[in-house]
């Protein structure tokens, strides 16, 4: 089984910039994740941005809409950040058929130590091969239905509506 990997940013994979005391992007860290937890699945990754969740514009979902309806696997992995997440799953599940496709990210970046990153990147990894297909997230090692969960910021995890 091949797993396409669709890369989009978030917290995911920004790093802290001491210059300037934020946090941006300079590359993706998947394959480093990857390689790191000595995953043995057979993915193939692409990048396709690298954007904050929340400066994702209805250009951006298009084209993550149009990467899945094109893609010749029927399981796909898609790194996402968590403020607009839902939005995008919600739109892929209307627009893409026969697929199992799992958005993921993190609340704390990969680069910074105590990270969730590679532990939502396994149970997306685990999730997308075994779920029917349909649309799912999965953060804080729960696998979602796109529809049944929302971000909650009062406490910094995802959880059923």
């Amino acid at each position: 089984m091949r797993i396409k990997l669709l890369i989009t940013g978030g917290t995911i994979d920004k790093v802290y910039d001491e210059l300037i005391g934020k946090l941006v992007f300079q590359q993706t860290y998947l394959i480093d994740m990857l390689n790191r937890s000595r995953s043995m699945v057979d993915t193939l990754s692409e990048v396709l941005f690298l954007k904050d969740s929340l400066d994702m514009s209805d250009i951006d979902r298009a084209l993550i809409v149009k990467k899945c309806q094109e893609s010749d696997t029927r399981h796909i992995l898609i790194t996402h950040g968590t403020d607009s997440m839902v939005r995008t799953a919600k739109l892929l599940a209307k627009e893409v058929n026969n697929k199992t496709i799992v958005l993921f990210g993190s609340m704390i970046p990969y680069s910074i130590n105590y990270s969730d990153a590679l532990f939502n990147l396994g149970v997306a990894l685990s999730a997308v091969q075994i779920k029917e297909y349909g649309v799912y997230i999965t953060m804080n090692g729960q696998v979602f239905d796109f529809d049944k969960v929302k971000k909650n910021k009062e406490i910094g995890i995802f959880t059923l509506l």
